[in-house]
């Protein structure tokens, strides 16, 4: 879904082509996992931080285009509407000092859009969803005027027959509203990791990395506050998962944590896209069919918690990537590459622990977990291996966070970087705070003010600090 397209008008003629390709471009992927083609050459990580520029009071400030054509750098790209923006890293092989590099890159990108946006009277923001967000920002006047987004918002609603979006949640309070377009995707923002994979192992961490998708989603929750309303410690995973849905059950739902693990490759994924999934963008493309660009395409447009990924190297070789969706954006840069360094070393480490994974924890537990701790963060009770029901901040202090700094150690990153970046998680957990409980703890003392909470959030996030040293003052 990065790419533009064309046009936002498409005929039966072009979704017939379109299927046509797609079915061919997985014939083609089927054989390349029977032949096992995909390279790697290492474990190599990457990042995607999803960010919102806000006005001086904490409204939406929809100036992406002029900070692009401002910034001039390739790894920031627009978002769906006009006040987001999504940064990109390098991708790096996870070895030595990385962190300290992703860190270091972030940090300066994101510094230079930050004083970018102070010319235009406007600051970033990175957080789960905005707590001073007010339902009438997300229209399609605040739309990127790209024709994919145009035309993913007429596609949806074509498949949903024109009934506008029912929103439901029910957290600590209760929600319910209606939305006529696909915009209420705009207001969750998130931090997305994504990791290279060895295409003989990739069926495992795949399963794993749903698996851990519960303790990363607790210990990165940031999302508390949806439209006046306190909810999920993470109710960007329910908004997402309804705001783009197009069917009620579990088989077709385009946001989701799946069905089942995968039995033998991730090879189960793509065939369920072409089996379940209805073409969206019937985007026909003079390309190749070794590129794979239509089964790419459609691909985007089916956003799996655990979303796997096809790749090229440099030579046009294919290579296997997992991205991870379920944390937040925010609190702060090195919240971000904390929570990174805890996926890659705890997935690293309970590969080395667990060959067959799946048959020592079920699905459903998996699901259950996610969902839980999306509700209810660190204070989330979570089933885990041999463990008996045990509090999220519990389990990841005095479980997980020694299996993370074993595949830290397995991926020969420097033991100095292993301890600082761990160090903060291990905080979190003492401390039984991340975002979302910062933003209620704000609360409680300062009353439910959630442009002043706002405010106050971007002050603290602009000191740099993680977010367990935030003062409540």
């Amino acid at each position: 879904m990065g790419q533009e397209i064309h046009s936002r008008e498409f005929t039966a003629e072009d979704f017939a082509e379109f299927q046509h390709r797609l079915e061919a471009e997985t014939r083609l992927l089927a054989n390349w996992f029977k032949e096992g083609v995909f390279v790697f050459n290492g474990a190599v990580g990457g990042l995607e931080l999803e960010a919102c520029l806000l006005d001086q009071k904490a409204d939406p400030a929809p100036l992406n285009q002029v900070l692009l054509e401002g910034l001039d750098e390739p790894l920031v790209v627009p978002e769906l509407a006009t006040f987001n923006v999504e940064i990109n890293s390098t991708a790096r092989p996870l070895q030595g000092d990385v962190f300290e590099k992703m860190s270091d890159e972030l940090q300066g990108v994101w510094q230079r859009c930050s004083r970018l946006a102070g010319t235009l009277g406007a600051r970033m923001g990175m957080i789960g969803i905005l707590p001073s967000l007010r339902q009438d920002a997300l229209s399609l006047r605040n739309m990127s005027p790209l024709n994919r987004y145009q035309a993913l918002n007429d596609q949806v609603f074509k498949l949903r027959r024109g009934r506008p979006v029912e929103l439901h949640i029910d957290g600590r309070e209760s929600l319910d509203l209606c939305h006529d377009d696909v915009m209420l995707e705009s207001a969750a923002t998130s931090f997305q990791i994504h990791l290279q994979l060895d295409g003989q192992r990739a069926a495992t961490f795949y399963n794993l990395s749903k698996m851990i998708s519960a303790p990363m989603v607790a210990v990165s929750a940031n999302s508390p506050f949806l439209f006046g309303h306190d909810l999920w410690d993470e109710t960007r995973i329910p908004l997402f998962e309804q705001a783009i849905s197009v069917g009620a059950s579990d088989l077709t739902k385009r946001v989701s944590f799946g069905i089942r693990y995968l039995y033998e490759s991730m090879m189960e994924n793509f065939q369920a896209n072409l089996q379940r999934y209805p073409v969206l963008l019937p985007l026909l493309m003079d390309e190749p069919v070794e590129r794979l660009a239509h089964l790419r395409l459609h691909n985007g447009t089916i956003w799996r918690w655990n979303r796997p990924l096809i790749g090229f190297d440099e030579s046009g070789a294919p290579h296997l990537r997992i991205e991870h969706r379920v944390a937040p954006a925010g609190p702060s840069v090195t919240d971000c590459i904390a929570n990174a360094a805890f996926y890659f070393g705890l997935l690293t480490g309970l590969a080395e622990i667990h060959q067959r994974p799946e048959l020592q924890m079920g699905f459903i537990r998996a699901r259950s977990n996610f969902y839980n701790a999306a509700r209810f963060g660190l204070k989330a009770e979570l089933y885990w291996f041999g463990w008996e029901r045990v509090r999220a901040d519990r389990l990841i202090r005095e479980q997980l966070l020694p299996v993370a700094r074993q595949g830290l150690g397995l991926l020969e990153i420097e033991p100095a970087s292993i301890d600082y970046w761990l160090g903060i998680i291990e905080q979190r957990t003492l401390h039984c705070v991340n975002g979302a409980g910062w933003q209620r703890h704000w609360v409680a003392r300062h009353g439910r003010d959630l442009r002043a909470l706002t405010l106050a959030y971007l002050e603290r996030q602009e000191s740099g600090m993680p977010v367990h040293e935030w003062s409540l003052e």
